[in-house]
C-alpha cells in the first residue's frame, strides 16, 4: 500500500473523530528511503496535552504527533528558541489526510515562523557557544588519542555548523538535518565542512578542519578562553 493511503486508512483505523490530521516528512518531499517512516500530526480538540506514539500501520512505521488546537503553540516556540523547526516544517510541508478550516491558519502560522527564522542568539549565547565551540577545538587540536578524535571530531562537526547557522540568523538541525540546514543555507559552506571532516576520517589529518573552524570563529572574535567567565556573582 502506497504512504498516502496507508496514513489515510491509519487515521480512520486510530484517530477517527480527530479534526484534523496531515502526512509530513521525508515522504511527501520526495526524499524517502527503506526505513522511512510514516509522520503524521494529528489535531484533535478533545485531548487535554500533546504526545507522540510509535507503532506499525501494515508494514510502515508511524510516528504520530498529537496536539489540540492550542498545544501545538507550545511546540512552536521551542523550535523557535533552540532553533530546529521540526513542527513548523511538519505541518507547512503536510499533505492533508483530513481537513478542518482551522487548518490554514496553523499553516499560515506555521510558514510565518519558517519565514522569520529562530530566535535570534543572544550577545550571551553567542559568547558561550564561541567558548565551547574554542574549547572543543583545543580538544581536537591536541588529542592523540584516535578513539578519543573520533568523538570529539563529531561534537566539533555539529557545534562548527549550530554556529555558523545560528550566528547568522538560520534554523540548525540535528543529525541529517544539519547537513540538509548548511546546503539549504550554503551549499558552498557545507560541501567544504563535509569535505575537511571527511578528510580528516579517513587520513587522520587535522589541519584543514582547523582553519575551517577558525574561519566560522574569527567575524566574532575568534578562539574565546581569557576572560571568558559565567555564573560570578558581581562585585558590590
Amino acid at each position: 500500500m502506497k504512504a498516502f493511503e496507508a496514513a489515510k486508512d491509519m487515521i480512520a483505523e486510530r484517530f477517527p473523530d480527530c479534526d484534523a490530521a496531515l502526512l509530513a516528512g521525508s515522504i511527501v518531499r520526495g526524499e524517502a528511503t527503506n526505513t522511512s517512516d510514516l509522520d503524521i500530526v494529528v489535531f484533535d480538540s478533545k485531548v487535554t496535552s500533546s504526545f507522540r506514539e510509535s507503532f506499525y500501520t501494515g508494514h510502515w512505521p508511524v510516528e504520530v504527533f498529537v496536539h489540540n488546537w492550542s498545544s501545538y503553540r507550545g511546540f512552536f516556540n521551542s523550535d523557535c528558541e533552540r532553533g530546529q523547526p521540526s513542527m513548523p516544517r511538519m505541518v507547512t510541508e503536510g499533505q492533508v489526510l483530513k481537513w478542518d478550516d482551522r487548518l490554514e491558519a496553523v499553516k499560515s502560522e506555521a510558514a510565518d515562523l519558517l519565514k522569520k527564522g529562530p530566535t535570534p542568539w543572544s550577545e550571551e549565547t553567542l559568547l558561550l557557544k564561541r567558548y565551547f565551540l574554542t574549547d572543543a577545538l583545543d580538544d581536537f587540536v591536541g588529542c592523540t588519542d584516535r578513539g578519543e578524535a573520533l568523538f570529539i571530531a563529531a561534537k566539533l562537526a555539529e557545534q562548527t555548523s549550530e554556529f555558523y547557522l545560528r550566528a547568522n540568523g538560520r534554523w540548525s538541525g540535528s543529525s541529517k538535518w544539519m547537513a540538509r540546514s548548511l546546503r539549504n543555507y550554503d551549499e558552498v559552506f557545507a560541501e567544504r565542512l563535509i569535505r575537511r571532516f571527511d578528510h580528516f576520517y579517513k587520513n587522520d589529518e587535522k589541519e584543514g578542519v582547523v582553519v575551517l573552524v577558525e574561519e566560522v570563529l574569527n567575524p566574532y572574535g575568534g578562539r574565546l578562553f581569557e576572560g571568558f567567565s559565567i555564573g560570578k556573582s558581581k562585585r558590590r
